[in-house]
């Protein structure tokens, strides 16, 4: 007896969930690099903040005549450097959180995949079981039709 082949109902439901899980991976790969852009940019903002005070501190030891307008225009320099540092990081803070959000959804969409998974895995065991189970019976009765035909002519 020939087994037919197996399959699974579920098979469309199946591809769904491996699809979304994709999804979800590139969305994460996205954020990811969206986050290495955000620390970049908090690099050159702290570099930016580091330069601007090291500009300030060079006038004042040189002993050069600094007027009070240049000191002014130096102070506001740092603290629009500065304001771009802390906006920089609370970028950065928000793209982790994105990060996280993303691989929280990665990984409930990788368990609803696993689980549709396991699921045609014992449907197909139980396929290939129930049909073994079959072509055993047919065995065995075939061989008990033979026995029977043995003893018969023995007799």
């Amino acid at each position: 007896m020939e087994t037919p082949s197996f399959t699974f109902r579920l098979e469309r439901v199946r591809t769904l969930r491996e699809r979304a899980e994709e999804r979800a991976r590139e969305e994460l790969a996205n954020e990811l690099r969206a986050r290495l852009g955000g620390e970049a940019l908090l690099r050159q903002a702290t570099d930016a903040v580091s330069a601007a005070r090291e500009a300030g501190r060079g006038a004042a030891v040189a002993g050069r005549v600094v007027s009070v307008t240049e000191m002014q225009s130096a102070q506001v320099f740092l603290e629009r450097t500065e304001r771009r540092r802390a906006e920089a990081e609370l970028d950065l803070a928000r793209q982790d959180a994105e990060v996280d959000a993303r691989r929280r959804v990665l990984a409930a969409a990788a368990r609803d995949r696993q689980a549709i998974d396991r699921l045609k895995e014992r449907r197909q065991a139980e396929h290939d079981a129930d049909w073994a189970r079959r072509n055993q019976n047919q065995l065995d009765e075939l061989a008990l039709a033979v026995h029977r035909r043995g003893g018969l002519v023995a007799a």
